[in-house]
């Protein structure tokens, strides 16, 4: 059976608790924002602006150019175009950090994207797959209500984004405490889904895996790069590219694989390439904050040089 036809077999009671998960998840990252994350970016919006160009505009369209190049089986193309869609990914605030990034961009830049994927997620999705033939096709397959797709993503991250900032206005201890818990543990609960999902599907993951995993590993060289080059080229400083780079590289895959279930029917090509998404982009992501960590952003070098010559 090709893999644009097997469905990755998880039931409905997997698929809520997946859903519950991911809401859990983005309460956790609420609570680590307020909303001076978000004046931040007002009162210097360019690095922001270009991050959210990037995120919802470029790597969507540079998809798009690698999937009319490579041409993959349709139900990857789709997986590829859903992934393209999604926020940032959660992780993407530590891996900033790590990095020597600008941290407090980083965070400002997840905050704006988890809002406007509500609306750029399910948008983003269906018009790149609805300009490519063969996912055109395929979409057509299914009964896909764009509001109804809206409805899920605003319950997944928007309601948990909401109430996980008022408690961190309203109980700051709690917020900060149970963050870190959240930190360490979604990487955790990620991981152990897609265990659980390859275990129960293993046959189908080990015969098709070969066809998501290169494409994968392009697509997240891409958006690192996007990010990074734009920002380069507009003139933002290094730490600013930084956080951009890897607010770009790295998505919210576990979003990706709950709407591939709800709405694709656990579509095999599209479960598979949101899931390696998943595990590369973490591995792909400590690599590059762990080559910045040893190097230090320019400016960051010549202030140092200043101070050891006063």
């Amino acid at each position: 059976m090709g893999i644009d036809t097997i469905q990755i077999n998880f039931n409905e009671s997997a698929i809520l608790v997946m859903n519950i998960v991911i809401g859990f998840i983005m309460f956790g990252v609420a609570l680590d924002l307020q909303l001076s994350d978000f004046k931040r970016s007002l009162k210097t919006p360019k690095p922001a602006l270009i991050g959210i160009a990037c995120q919802f505009l470029l790597l969507p369209a540079i998809t798009f150019v690698l999937v009319s190049i490579v041409q993959p089986l349709p139900s990857i193309a789709l997986g590829l175009f859903l992934v393209a869609a999604c926020p940032g990914g959660n992780l993407s605030n530590f891996l900033t950090h790590l990095a020597k990034g600008n941290t407090p961009l980083s965070i400002s830049m997840s905050a704006i994207s988890t809002i406007l994927a509500i609306v750029m997620t399910p948008l983003n999705t269906l018009l790149w797959a609805s300009m490519y033939g063969p996912t055109r096709d395929m979409i057509q397959s299914f009964s896909i209500s764009v509001g109804d797709m809206f409805t899920t993503i605003f319950l997944m991250i928007g309601l948990p984004l909401i109430v996980g900032m008022v408690i961190r206005q309203k109980m700051p201890r709690f917020a900060a405490r149970f963050n870190q818990i959240m930190m360490k543990l979604s990487i955790v609960i990620f991981i152990v889904f897609v265990i659980v999902m390859v275990a129960n599907n293993f046959s189908a993951f080990t015969e098709h895996v070969g066809a998501v995993v290169w494409v994968v590993m392009i697509q997240n060289a891409l958006a690192l790069c996007i990010g990074y080059f734009t920002a380069r080229a507009l003139r933002v400083e290094e730490r600013d590219r930084r956080a951009i780079a890897i607010e770009t590289g790295i998505q919210n895959s576990g979003l990706g694989l709950v709407l591939i279930f709800n709405f694709f029917g656990g579509l095999g090509g599209m479960a598979l390439v949101a899931a390696f998404w998943g595990i590369w982009h973490i591995i792909s992501g400590l690599t590059i904050a762990t080559i910045w960590s040893r190097k230090p952003p320019a400016n960051d070098l010549a202030t140092t040089t200043e101070v050891r010559r006063t």
